[in-house]
């Protein structure tokens, strides 16, 4: 049985970071631009029609699989049962299974990429190092899913190999590529529900436009030349001066404040603050997925597994 991941790791560190939040358009558009996973998603996910409870509810689990400890290993089953009826024929008449090896492992690359790029725009930049550390504990997590490691690079620097690959020669601007990063109707997130919808449209366009800037500077440059982006050495430098203020902000926000209730509850398992089986927390009711569909296998419905 695979080892979960420990307190010791930097992916605890840094998974559970709320900063992961401003980096969703980024992942949800790098995984969909994957041939596979952009036509399971076309055709099988309701994502476009709860963007944000899907979102936010995801958390849960993925997170888990990070941080549970010795019960990671049965979160990771339960993960990769919500894709085992995600299968069909594309549009180009190209088979695609979400449990495809390759397409699972690609989903998982950009997780694993995410505290590299959180710290690179967000952060202190990590060491080649701590980079290499992040890449080991990465693929140490994705062993729990017991999926085949035949897809996996065997080290960092041949992972940046397979990831530069991936960007120039696999991933393609597909329908659900387009429809993820297309944010004009998006209702306000969570934290802001409680403004009128008058104040919420004034203020979408911006705050779309923002969150649009911040993934292009997160992209690599094939995947903007793929988009049609323009990106400026202004905007880079633009970029970097506001991730060195937002990475000073966030030095003042409490530990404690810094982590999704799944990964903050580990932190207080490991901290000693809350016994070490204490129950794993799962995502409130305002996230469950519609009631017609609670039933359906890909969805994470806490209700399903008590």
């Amino acid at each position: 049985m695979p080892e979960p991941l420990g307190p010791d790791s930097l992916m605890w560190r840094y998974f559970g970071d709320w900063r992961g939040l401003l980096l969703a358009l980024w992942a949800g558009s790098m995984q969909n631009m994957h041939p596979q996973l952009g036509a399971g998603v076309e055709e099988h996910s309701e994502f476009f029609d709860e963007r944000w409870e899907r979102l936010y509810r995801s958390l849960y689990p993925i997170g888990g699989v990070v941080y549970d400890g010795p019960r990671a290993a049965e979160t990771a089953r339960l993960v990769r049962g919500f894709h085992n009826g995600i299968k069909g024929v594309d549009g180009r008449g190209r088979p695609y299974h979400a449990l495809n090896p390759e397409t699972f492992f690609w989903a998982h690359a950009t997780f694993l990429v995410m505290p590299i790029l959180i710290n690179e725009r967000l952060g202190r930049p990590l060491t080649e190092q701590q980079k290499a550390q992040v890449y080991a504990e990465g693929v140490q997590w994705y062993r729990l899913y017991g999926m085949s490691m035949r897809p996996v690079p065997p080290d960092w620097p041949s992972f940046q190999r397979y990831w530069d690959h991936m960007c120039r020669d696999v991933l393609e601007v597909n329908k659900a590529t387009l429809n993820v990063r297309d944010l004009s109707r998006i209702g306000a997130p969570p934290l802001l529900r409680w403004l009128p919808d008058s104040a919420w449209r004034l203020l979408r366009r911006p705050t779309v436009r923002l969150m649009h800037w911040l993934t292009t500077g997160c992209y690599d440059p094939p995947i903007r030349e793929k988009l049609g982006l323009r990106w400026s050495r202004r905007d880079e430098l633009l970029l970097r001066a506001v991730g060195r203020a937002f990475a000073a902000l966030w030095t003042l926000v409490p530990f404690h404040f810094r982590y999704h209730p799944r990964a903050r509850t580990a932190w207080h398992r490991a901290q000693g603050r809350l016994p070490a089986n204490a129950p794993l927390v799962e995502t409130p009711p305002r996230n469950y997925p519609p009631p017609d569909k609670r039933g359906d296998p890909k969805h994470y419905y806490p209700a399903n597994t008590t």
